[in-house]
């Protein structure tokens, strides 16, 4: 058993990717204030906003980092599908994507919330949402990953959800905290090391 070093520039996680191979049973639809609203061709800015405003606690980047052109070639996919969630006054506060791109696949590329919402249900309506939806015809497998430094409860919640887990990998990539893609302040739950110092004790 050994450790391995990671750059203090760098973020390290371990990622676990779960899957589903049958459409759960039909449930009654959690209650929730909150309603689910299709994005149809976001611009790169608005998508971008949303996406930080959601994934920024959990160090969500990565389409942050893409050109407008990249970006645009996912989100304007036919075969990618994009939805809000709105609050009762209209206000974004949540987004799902669904990825029907491989044959016969689903994947739930990114689900999730503001963090203002946690702890509330809400978490297990959007699910259904996004299940009722991802169980189209012709789809024999949906499945997501997640990873430590996403919500402590998030795996828990996937396996609760009906997903198995299948692998685990790990990932290191540039703190994007340290490359200006997301406030120094952003997800202070995982340490800043860039500079030599934690910054939870500036």
């Amino acid at each position: 058993m050994g450790l391995t070093p990671v750059a203090d520039a760098e973020v390290a996680t371990i990622v676990t990717t779960l899957e589903m191979r049958q459409r759960p049973p039909a449930r009654p639809l959690p209650d929730s204030r909150l309603r689910l609203t299709i994005w149809d061709r976001p611009t790169p800015a608005k998508y971008r906003a949303l996406f930080r405003r959601v994934g920024a606690p959990w160090l969500w980047f990565s389409r942050l980092v893409m050109d407008d052109r990249a970006l645009i070639r996912i989100i304007h996919d036919p075969d990618v599908a994009i939805f809000a969630v709105v609050d009762s006054a209209g206000i974004e506060v949540g987004m799902l994507e669904l990825d029907f791109r491989e044959p016969r696949t689903c994947e739930l590329s990114y689900f999730g919330l503001i963090p203002e919402l946690a702890g509330q249900g809400h978490g297990r309506w959007l699910m259904a949402q996004a299940l009722n939806r991802a169980w189209i015809k012709g789809i024999d497998r949906v499945w997501v990953h997640t990873c430590t430094l996403d919500h402590p409860a998030a795996l828990g919640f996937y396996r609760k959800s009906g997903f198995a887990a299948i692998s685990r990998t790990i990932e290191t990539f540039p703190d994007p905290r340290l490359t200006g893609d997301l406030p120094r302040d952003a997800a202070p739950q995982i340490p800043l090391f860039g500079t030599g110092l934690d910054s939870s004790r500036r």
